[in-house]
């Protein structure tokens, strides 16, 4: 008996609980990589404080964390930049470390502090079930910057890293 593409194709409802299932397992997979302190956000978007979003290249443009180590990273195929990628980069050990999940909405919020040589920066990451990522930067300066994009294992990040500000 052959089986006609309408009995193939899956209901919606069956289609989203499916998805709510893969969302609900890479909910608990998140908890594993954040709590490794192994992962890159690889940023797509940039907001500044006043919510206008930029286009940017997530290769250069990135918050790292490996281990008890950090890097911030601005980038621009533009200009040159004090980090030879049109941008800037902070590059320092993690501080504070906080992680709280919400198992309702199925997402993540880490805060933490990277002192580096050019400032001390708060990280408040929000990531969700689906990778998208979030993380908002703040300094001692009034200044605040937000990273939009995904957030990847760092075997599967291709970033690259420019020159630490001097």
């Amino acid at each position: 008996m052959a089986v006609s593409s309408q009995d193939a194709k899956l209901s919606r409802k069956e289609r989203k609980e499916i998805e709510k299932i893969q969302k609900t397992e890479n909910f608990y997979i998140l908890d594993s990589l954040l709590n490794s302190r192994n992962f890159v956000l690889e940023a797509t978007y940039l907001r500044n404080k006043y919510g206008n979003f930029i286009s940017v290249s997530s290769m250069i443009n990135f918050v790292r964390v490996n281990g008890s180590k950090g890097v911030l990273q601005t980038g621009s195929y533009q200009g040159i930049g004090s980090n030879g990628v049109g941008g800037t980069t902070a590059e320092g050990t993690i501080g504070l470390w906080e992680i709280k999940r919400n198992v309702k909405n199925q997402t993540y919020t880490l805060r933490f502090n990277l002192l580096t040589n050019i400032g001390n920066y708060d990280v408040l990451l929000i990531v969700s079930s689906d990778n998208r990522a979030s993380a908002t930067i703040t300094g001692s300066t009034s200044v605040k910057l937000i990273w939009d994009g995904y957030l990847k294992t760092l075997d599967n990040s291709r970033v690259f890293k420019g020159q630490n500000a001097i």
